[in-house]
């Protein structure tokens, strides 16, 4: 369940994709705050699944964008789940800011709006002293697994998702979580693979599924396309990081041999995550399928449709020869320049028809942000690419050009969060498709990148 869309596939025993099932989300409005539409996505899941009764369904595994929190009373859904993209006043969030606690204790950088699980509990206090009372609060993805069991469990790579309400260091909740009472509120800790219960018996009439489906407690979106990564053996050991490409862009570094968190720059939207295992992930990110949505309009595909490849490449050359470049950022206060103001220099002149040079000037755009995001976060060695800009060839080949000491992979899937998921059950799953080595395009990159910072130094 992510932040954009929704998304249900079927898969079988060998890893292999049978069906799948896409349903946009957008936000309902309670009392003039935007909510996540939890009532909405719930019944387009139960027509999924009532779809799949002739198949032997097993098992069914939840996984969720990392910002969002479910408050339960009296066996049902308090609220609907705050959009985490929901304006939190100021003076609300001066006074949570003061309280939470450093980045050093939580690997957790102060975000905008409700992207800290903590700021949103801290306004529903804030608006409600009582909205806690007695309640139970679980992570989206968890949500999910008690909407189909009516169990009720919390898990580590949602709560280690910038949420300000974890240590990763201590494994344990942080001291604002446990000061504010709200470690007490969430339902007991399970592993990822945990099986949580099996489906609740109307959910099994009302869908035509057997009422023995297990369901696990499932996980976190990037820390599935972790788990994922991890099935090839070039990135299962050693040096390696995972760069996610979706509605965030988040890279995920699996360090050889110890990290410290303290040499990140919080203030530059790093964090620490936490994997399947409960261990520290150094990560970075930025809100590139936003950016790149903003720019060219709301049909992101327009920027890796495989017809569409050739002609994109080849206006990267004349943005090159103009200096045309975009300077961040679109998403203000999320990324390694939060603080940048988005303007460009030498706009590309073709407008929303074809738009090849638009739309390559963007790709171009989210390989010199995510090689920033790289650096800071100290990424080497080996990189894979996945989710739905992988096959994005502008934006992947500069990035292997960019990073020209770096072995830089994309494999041939659109799955891989579900697939992670998947390697809960069997972590010996090999991966259904092979990994292939980006080329780099043949183009002075570390030239336009020099010029790109440049102008960002320079910048107003």
């Amino acid at each position: 369940m992510g932040k954009t869309l929704s998304k249900v596939s079927l898969w079988d025993r060998a890893g292999q994709m049978l069906d799948r099932q896409v349903r946009p989300n957008a936000p309902i409005m309670v009392d003039g705050v935007r909510h996540l539409d939890a009532d909405g996505i719930g019944r387009w899941l139960l027509g999924v699944l009532a779809g799949w009764a002739a198949h032997p369904v097993e098992t069914i595994i939840p996984v969720g964008h990392g910002a969002g929190v479910a408050v339960l009373r009296n066996g049902g859904l308090a609220m609907p789940p705050r959009d985490y993209e929901a304006p939190i006043l100021a003076d609300i969030m001066a006074g949570y800011r003061a309280a939470r606690d450093p980045f050093a204790v939580t690997g957790s950088p102060a975000l905008p709006d409700g992207l800290n699980l903590g700021a949103q509990l801290w306004w529903l206090e804030s608006h409600d002293p009582q909205a806690l009372t007695g309640a139970t609060l679980l992570p989206w993805a968890q949500y999910w697994a008690w909407f189909l069991t009516g169990a009720a469990v919390t898990e580590v790579t949602s709560l280690g998702c910038h949420s300000d309400l974890w240590s990763p260091a201590a494994a344990t909740f942080s001291p604002l979580a446990q000061a504010q009472g709200w470690a007490d509120r969430f339902a007991p800790i399970a592993r990822a693979h945990d099986v949580v219960g099996t489906l609740r018996p109307s959910i099994a009439a009302q869908t035509g599924l057997s009422a023995s489906v297990r369901v696990l407690a499932g996980l976190h979106d990037s820390n599935a396309a972790l788990h994922a990564a991890r099935g090839f053996a070039a990135i299962a050991d050693g040096e390696a990081t995972v760069l996610s490409t979706g509605t965030w862009f988040i890279a995920m570094r699996r360090p050889h041999g110890a990290f410290d968190s303290a040499t990140l720059p919080a203030a530059r939207d790093c964090l620490v995550n936490v994997d399947v295992e409960g261990r520290p992930v150094p990560s970075a990110r930025f809100m590139g399928g936003r950016e790149i949505e903003r720019v060219i309009g709301i049909d992101t595909r327009q920027v890796d449709i495989r017809p569409d490849q050739p002609a994109l490449i080849a206006a990267v050359p004349g943005l090159l020869g103009a200096g045309t470049m975009l300077l961040p950022t679109l998403a203000p206060g999320c990324g390694p320049f939060p603080g940048q103001t988005a303007r460009w220099i030498g706009a590309p002149a073709d407008g929303p028809g074809d738009g090849h040079a638009r739309r390559a000037a963007m790709c171009l755009y989210a390989a010199l942000v995510a090689d920033a995001a790289l650096d800071l976060i100290g990424a080497r060695a080996t990189l894979l690419i996945e989710g739905r800009f992988a096959d994005a060839e502008v934006f992947v080949r500069a990035l292997a050009a960019l990073r020209p000491g770096t072995r830089v992979l994309v494999a041939n899937a659109h799955h891989d969060v579900a697939f992670g998921a998947l390697r809960l059950i069997d972590p010996a799953l090999a991966p259904p498709t092979q990994l292939r080595r980006v080329e780099p395009l043949a183009a002075d990159l570390r030239g336009y990148r020099a010029g790109w910072r440049s102008a960002l130094e320079t910048a107003p």
